[in-house]
């Protein structure tokens, strides 16, 4: 699936923008049982000719009332619309909480830097971290224009000096230098910030 937020998405694959929002499908299936201002009478009164005569809806947000007016099969119709809907949203969940988007989110922007701050991980935790990231390279990063990787320590360490162009190559050269880190490496109090610092210093990147 493409790297968009779930506003974007609901924008192609949403209820509304599909014509299948409640108040949509009822303009489609009937119509509004409407009250009219009566000038005689000095109120509202509502037209009764339909009373009886189709079945009603009434929407619990606003108390309007419909008359159902179409035929089984167009009900059904909308039904399995509806079934689609709902599957492809289902589909959206799974993907969403799923793999690397499950630690990192959606990554939509274009250009990109990991700060990698492993702390006093052990090495089990450290291990983790590695494939962590490695996931979120593989499956995410090789979606966007350029990356870059910056470890936090007392000697901050970089694998490229700037943002490098996404590739099959870059891609697996990144991958072999995050798995020759070393465990353990002299860390200030200051190392994350100044890792962050140095991520945020190059303007091309957006995140």
């Amino acid at each position: 699936q493409p790297l968009i937020s779930s506003s974007e998405w609901l924008q192609i694959h949403g209820l509304k923008r599909n014509k299948l929002s409640l108040s949509q499908i009822l303009s489609q299936i009937g119509f509004k049982h409407k009250k009219d201002y009566v000038t005689t009478l000095g109120k509202l009164v509502a037209s009764r000719y339909a009373d009886g005569l189709f079945p009603q809806y009434k929407r619990a947000g606003d108390g309007s009332v419909y008359n159902l007016t179409a035929k089984k099969e167009l009900i059904l119709h909308f039904v399995d619309f509806l079934m689609g809907a709902i599957e492809l949203y289902k589909q959206r969940m799974a993907w969403l909480t799923s793999e690397s988007r499950q630690i990192f989110g959606v990554i939509q922007e274009r250009c990109i830097v990991i700060v990698l701050d492993f702390g006093p991980a052990a090495p089990a935790e450290f291990d983790l971290c590695r494939d962590a990231f490695s996931m979120v390279l593989v499956e995410q990063v090789t979606q966007i224009a350029k990356f870059n990787l910056i470890r936090a320590a007392q000697d901050l360490t970089k694998w490229q000096q700037k943002p490098t162009p996404v590739s099959e190559h870059s891609v697996k050269s990144a991958l072999t230098w995050l798995w020759k880190l070393d465990h353990m490496t002299a860390a200030s109090h200051t190392s994350s910030a100044e890792a962050l610092l140095e991520a945020m210093s190059d303007e091309a990147v957006s995140s």
